[in-house]
């Protein structure tokens, strides 16, 4: 089943369509810059220009940075305030004319590193943590996806959320060589383990496509995989997401 499979992040929106049942890309990415201001008017419309750019006609998948509950954004994480409380589901319907499945992003990824990726077959806690703009998290037990765990909004050591300190937008902003951050990144990792205690943890996003540049500075005693879909998972998942959806209406 050939599905669009669309990431929304604070900094670029991007979608493929989808091989669903396999997890191939079957057209290049397409990536638009998230607008600014992210106001939900402006990333409709801006989501509207990527459904067109398929040429596409069908239930769209979308990921989305913010703790989602039945198609509606509970909190607006690092995009604009007012995304919260709004009907995401509703709204892209109304701007596209189009049916969506939405969920958070990191959610969404996880549907594709657990149906194809490194997190196929793992049982117990796996926590799958998304490096982009801020920090996202997925996190399954037993292959059973447990829905809106947001670890990057725990509060960090200057008493504001981890992802302002250890998210990638943060190592960018601070001019952080990557071993520096490195290290950030792993204090971070030991606190969701004193926390959590999860039994693997899977890295995505942007950033861990520069694992080896810090992966010294990673010392945490738990058990580490890079994302079999890297930045891709998102889209992935998406349409993997989307697929569900339409199997369920037959």
């Amino acid at each position: 089943m050939k599905l669009l499979g669309i990431d929304v992040g604070g900094s670029g929106i991007k979608g493929t369509i989808v091989d669903s049942k396999t997890g191939e890309l079957l057209t290049e990415r397409h990536r638009i810059p998230t607008p600014s201001p992210s106001t939900p008017a402006n990333v409709a419309k801006t989501i509207k220009n990527l459904v067109e750019h398929f040429d596409y006609n069908g239930v769209v998948g979308c990921g989305f940075p913010t703790v989602m509950v039945e198609g509606r954004s509970l909190t607006f994480g690092n995009i604009h305030p007012d995304w919260k409380g709004t009907n995401v589901r509703k709204l892209l319907k109304k701007t596209t004319g189009l049916d969506f499945v939405i969920m958070n992003d990191a959610d969404i990824a996880g549907f594709a590193e657990l149906k194809f990726g490194e997190a196929k077959g793992k049982k117990g806690m796996v926590v799958i943590l998304t490096i982009g703009t801020g920090i996202g998290s997925g996190v399954f037990y037993n292959g059973e996806l447990v829905p809106n765990i947001e670890m990057g909004r725990l509060l960090g050591p200057d008493e504001k959320p981890f992802e302002y300190w250890t998210g990638d937008k943060a190592r960018k902003d601070q001019k952080l060589e990557w071993p520096e951050w490195g290290k950030r990144f792993n204090y971070f990792l030991e606190h969701i383990k004193r926390t959590f205690t999860p039994d693997h943890f899977i890295l995505g996003g942007g950033a861990s496509n520069k694992f080896d540049l810090y992966k010294d500075q990673i010392t945490v005693d738990i058990p580490i995989s890079l994302a079999k879909f890297r930045n891709n998972a998102g889209i992935v998942g998406a349409a993997i997401a989307a697929r569900k959806y339409v199997k369920s209406k037959k």
